[in-house]
């Protein structure tokens, strides 16, 4: 999939140098670009211009400069880790949601009845941990939206491409944690760090760290996806339809129709809704970051690009609608590119190898499995006919011994389990009696350095073909490039040979001229 992302982003570079080309914005320089009026309002401070060594205002000075990035980078750190913070509110509330519906279990409990006893908490507290996270995430990205903008404005950009970048930046920070640090979490952190039987983590010195389901976090990471990804699209749609409709209904009961009066159409577009002056900003975020979601986790959760391709069809519908009969005409602007939206696309894909390639080696169980199929399930080693997967789960349970709980983490005796002397648990650990009792056994260092190993492999073998890829397809298309080139022909020969021929014709007439008048001269009076 990597590989469809590199292919995407190259061709995407070729299409952008076509549009470049035929929109005239090849050579187009932020330069040229007008001083937004915010900039100019503030302008008090007289520096000499290093490069033209003349006098020039601007709105603070080079301290200035540095007290307000400063300023500005600590306050999106700041916010950052309140992000951060919702998340462990969110980790708190599973483990809390889970040990009531784990005491409301019953104790007599037998047969089948069993597991589906035990997974139906499980499943109700991560179905409700999932919806409770989109939840914030919505109510987050409102706040965040407005405490992006407020810091752009003190920052004060020059340009309003600086602005567009520079709140780009700060808002896709924003969402990019607020929207995939739960996913990241359940993908790599948690059921990594719960210790064992005897010696379990805590949070805060009650609350024992998460586990991960029977079959695994990678369950509960594709439900956590698909309720974030799929509530997102279908709160924006309806966002974006309903909003905008009801606000334009609302206007036209307040505004005074008369049916004699035959309102133009110009005025009819000036009661729709204002574009504003981020114009398809948030059009862009929200492709962004459903490419995040497409890219980062598809190994989980292979499905997105399929819901992600039919929420793109439909979302060009309604946009269409939306632009041409709720907004008003936008304003056109010059810009030569999507400007920091492809260097994050870009790292987006990149970041992508990572993450897939540790979500198949530490979430998933592909790699115990390989590592078991080949190192330890035959009895003959070399006889290829042995191999099997016969003793697998067996060999993933580890053993420990009832007397060795201590009294802060003994779980509650049900009547038909009073008589066992040991239990099994999900690890690879030494079972008690043993010299290293309950320290991570051999098999633990050979998974650990199978996953290691396919995860360098992994990603250099993308890294590489990405490599090609990008070599291979060059940004301009030669198509391009040739038009590109036939136009500075064309203009050189306007600029520079007509002027030349102009120059060499007058100078021709001229010198005729003289000649002229210097055979008059020069000819003998007769008297």
């Amino acid at each position: 999939m990597s590989w469809n992302f590199s292919l995407f982003l190259e061709f995407w570079k070729r299409r952008q140098a076509e549009l470049e080309y035929e929109w005239d914005t090849v050579e187009f320089l932020e330069q040229e670009e007008q001083i937004r009026p915010e900039y100019e309002a503030k302008c008090h401070h007289v520096i000499v211009n290093e490069i033209t060594q003349q006098e020039e205002h601007v709105p603070y000075t080079t301290c200035g400069k540095y007290v307000r990035i400063i300023f500005c980078t600590s306050t999106v750190l700041f916010w950052i880790l309140l992000i951060l913070a919702s998340v462990v509110g969110i980790i708190v509330y599973r483990l809390s949601v889970f040990l009531i519906f784990s005491a409301t279990l019953p104790r007599h409990i037998n047969g089948a009845d069993t597991i589906q006893k035990y997974l139906t908490p499980q499943l109700a507290t991560s179905v409700s941990a999932s919806v409770l996270n989109f939840i914030i995430i919505m109510i987050l990205n409102i706040i965040y939206e407005k405490v992006a903008i407020m810091i752009t404005d003190f920052e004060l950009p020059r340009t309003q491409t600086d602005y567009e970048n520079s709140l780009t930046t700060k808002m896709f920070l924003f969402q990019f944690v607020n929207y995939y640090s739960s996913c990241f979490y359940i993908a790599f952190f948690k059921g990594k760090f719960i210790g064992f039987p005897g010696e379990p983590v805590y949070w805060f010195g009650k609350y024992r760290n998460e586990e991960c389901d029977p079959g695994g976090c990678l369950l509960e990471l594709t439900t956590q996806l698909a309720i974030i990804m799929g509530g997102k699209a279908i709160w924006n749609n309806i966002q974006e339809v309903l909003f905008p409709w009801l606000k334009n209904l609302i206007g036209r009961c307040h505004s005074v129709t008369r049916s004699e009066t035959i309102v133009p159409r110009w005025e009819q577009d000036y009661h729709l809704q204002p574009n504003g002056k981020l114009g398809l900003f948030h059009e862009y975020l929200e492709m962004v970051i459903q490419f995040g979601f497409v890219t980062l986790f598809v190994t989980s959760f292979p499905l997105a690009p399929l819901l992600a391709l039919i929420n793109n069809l439909l979302e060009i519908h309604v946009d269409a609608w939306k632009i041409t009969t709720q907004y008003r005409r936008m304003v056109s602007q010059k810009a030569q590119h999507i400007g920091a939206w492809q260097p994050i696309m870009q790292g987006i894909a990149i970041l992508a190898v990572i993450t897939n390639a540790m979500i198949i080696a530490f979430t998933s169980d592909m790699i115990p499995r390989l590592v078991y199929f080949w190192s330890f399930s035959a009895p003959h080693y070399g006889d290829h006919s042995s191999y099997t997967m016969k003793g697998y789960i067996n060999n993933t349970l580890s053993i420990f011994a009832v007397s060795d709980f201590r009294n802060e983490s003994k779980p509650r005796v049900i009547p038909i389990f009073t008589n066992l002397t040991i239990c099994r648990y999900r690890d690879f650990r030494n079972p008690p009696g043993h010299k290293h009792q309950y320290e991570h056994n051999i098999y633990y260092w050979h998974v650990i350095a199978a996953k290691l190993a396919f995860i360098l492999v992994m990603e250099h073998v993308i890294y590489f073909v990405k490599f090609v890829i990008s070599y291979t397809i060059p940004d301009v298309s030669r198509k391009t490039k040739s038009k590109i080139k036939r136009e500075k022909y064309l203009t050189q020969i306007l600029l520079h040979e007509n002027p030349l021929k102009i120059i060499k014709k007058n100078m021709g007439n001229i010198a005729d001229k003289l000649l002229k008048e210097a055979d008059t001269t020069l000819q003998p009076k007769c008297e």
